[in-house]
């Protein structure tokens, strides 16, 4: 049937315990309901699909920060951004960490000391 173990011992358990077919139904999970509907988590792909800087965030980087700010000013709801990782993820998407670089960096003087400067160092080492 495809189903674990565990799954057939709990089936059994309950109906050792008198539910009859009732008790094999499935039953919801416990905890807190999501505070997004079903329909918001289908909507937000879409919406960060439109980009970073549609938004008004510098780059096209989404950071786990980033898409929680979206969150809240689509929906009105607020996440902790380490939730929000876990909310990504289950949608199938990915976040990317942004890469931290001085904003004076010269890409045209990196590439001359890689090509000039290092082969020399390396030769001395």
């Amino acid at each position: 049937m495809g189903v674990t173990e565990g799954a057939v011992s709990q089936w059994m358990k309950r109906e050792r315990e008198g539910g009859g077919p009732e008790a094999l139904k499935k039953r919801t999970s416990p905890g807190k309901p999501p505070r997004l509907s079903r329909e918001q988590r289908a909507k937000l792909p879409d919406l960060l699909a439109q980009g970073a800087q549609a938004y008004g965030f510098r780059g096209e980087v989404w950071t786990c920060e980033r898409v929680a700010e979206v969150i809240r000013k689509e929906f009105g709801v607020s996440y902790h951004p380490a939730h929000v990782s876990r909310l990504v993820r289950a949608l199938g998407l990915s976040l990317q960490k942004p890469m931290r670089r001085a904003n004076q960096r010269n890409e045209e003087a990196i590439e001359r000391w890689k090509k000039e400067r290092w082969p020399e160092l390396k030769k001395g080492l």
